[in-house]
């Protein structure tokens, strides 16, 4: 999450319920760490003049400025990856692929603002990267709790579970804990 949709000033609706996910956001991520597990932080790092920005989209989290940076609020440790994306996916012209493929990891578990937006464009193309991937309810927002809810439902059963899943934090914790 970057700075850009957090300043009070904007008056953003994601800004309210993006704060919200902030602590499980933490967890999730303090408890990856104990586990030995990377933790990826994927922000937006756009440009005044990319293509989605000729649509009713501002420019807005700008790469190489404070409003694309990581939140001071989320708990990034100098081992994570801070990766700035030039779109919606962490895997679109970033490298994330590779960097995964390289410390063996399978599971992508997916979490941030905009659940409709990065967020599921990222479990997508995890999935389309040969990943298993998991959207963290708990830790996901949209503009309203209702579009969150409504894209969630969309992909709580579909035909690529157990591939793509849906969880809570909690659930996701339990399930891998449970693996040998």
């Amino acid at each position: 999450m970057v700075k850009d949709n957090f300043i009070d000033d904007r008056n953003l609706p994601i800004t309210q319920l993006a704060r919200q996910i902030i602590d499980p956001i933490n967890r999730l991520s303090s408890a990856f760490r104990q586990k030995g597990w990377p933790v990826v932080f994927s922000t937006d790092a756009f440009h005044k003049q990319d293509f989605i920005f000729k649509s009713k989209m501002t420019p807005h989290s700008l790469a190489g400025t404070k409003g694309g940076e990581v939140i001071d609020e989320l708990d990034r440790k100098d081992e994570d990856l801070w990766l700035p994306k030039p779109r919606f996916s962490a895997f679109f012209k970033t490298g994330l692929e590779d960097w995964l493929r390289k410390r063996e990891i399978t599971l992508c578990a997916v979490g941030g603002i905009a659940t409709n937006y990065c967020v599921l464009t990222t479990v997508m193309d995890a999935i389309c990267h040969d990943f298993k991937a998991v959207i963290i309810e708990d830790c996901s927002t949209a503009f309203t709790q209702s579009l969150h809810e409504q894209t969630l439902d969309i992909y709580r059963r579909n035909p690529l579970y157990p591939l793509l899943k849906i969880s809570t934090s909690t659930k996701l914790l339990e399930e891998l804990n449970a693996q040998p």
